[in-house]
């Protein structure tokens, strides 16, 4: 694997505001001229969240995929983040990795937050996604999934992880802000992998506060890098896949994990 450069985007999202957060979040990158591989924006990075998808989400045509890709050709590095989609009669939240070439890959949200009622509007995903960069594979998911520990969990195969870097968008209220900062921090440990949180700050249309917290974690749980807390930032941490290995050929973890399998039904 080769060292992996991330750009990560803790933004004061505008309530139910596409056009002008897309606008944002493109400001915010361009003051960041440095190259980088991968820029993660939070969940819902259009609109915030929880909003009714019925006015808000786009298809994948629309101008938010193609926003992505322009962006992501500017910049030449990959743009990941989630958005309210509707497919059909379907609406989802939708994790996008948009690459410089137009292809991208797309994540349903599996776990919808029912105790903010998204599960009344949201159709839960059913298919974890495991992309690749630089030699990392990669698991991105959305905010809620990081309490689920078993949707979370990487496996171990003939010597082999099944991924190197779990990534989680999120719209993470600060008066959970402890949960966060903790699971982030657990997940890495537990799967021997390094994790991306990346999380608003400001306040939503319904009055939620947000702290931010977003950060990067290295395999053994330590912090690499971080966005200051409650301020809109964008902050930089370049992993080193030569250390993630000789983390793991030290003291590997991986070879007494339980197996198991998992059932989306």
């Amino acid at each position: 694997m080769d060292d992996l450069k991330l750009l990560g985007v803790q933004a004061d999202l505008v309530w139910e505001n596409p056009q002008q957060n897309r606008l944002r979040l493109e400001q915010i990158i361009d003051l960041h001229q440095e190259a980088c591989d991968l820029i993660l924006l939070p969940e819902t990075f259009t609109t915030g969240f929880p909003v009714d998808p019925q006015p808000f989400a786009e298809s994948e045509e629309g101008e938010s995929l193609q926003w992505m890709h322009r962006l992501s050709q500017k910049t030449g590095a990959v743009i990941t983040g989630s958005l309210l989609l509707k497919t059909g009669n379907r609406f989802s939240n939708s994790l996008i990795w948009m690459r410089p070439d137009g292809s991208y890959e797309r994540y349903d949200k599996r776990h919808v937050f029912s105790m903010g009622g998204e599960h009344h509007t949201i159709q839960p995903g059913q298919k974890q996604l495991t992309v690749q960069l630089k030699g990392w594979n990669i698991r991105p998911m959305v905010c809620y999934d990081l309490r689920f520990p078993v949707w979370s969990k990487n496996h171990y195969q003939n010597g082999v992880f099944e991924y190197d870097l779990a990534i989680y968008v999120a719209n993470w209220p600060a008066v959970r802000a402890y949960p966060w900062n903790q699971l982030l921090l657990a997940r890495a440990i537990e799967n021997q992998a390094c994790i991306v949180g990346i999380n608003r700050v400001g306040k939503d249309g319904l009055g939620n506060l947000y702290q931010g917290d977003s950060k990067v974690v290295d395999a053994k749980g330590q912090i690499l890098s971080e966005a200051p807390e409650g301020k809109e930032a964008a902050f930089t941490a370049t992993l080193s896949g030569k250390e993630l290995q000789r983390f793991r050929n030290k003291f590997d973890v991986g070879r007494d994990w339980d197996s198991f399998t998992l059932d989306t039904n």
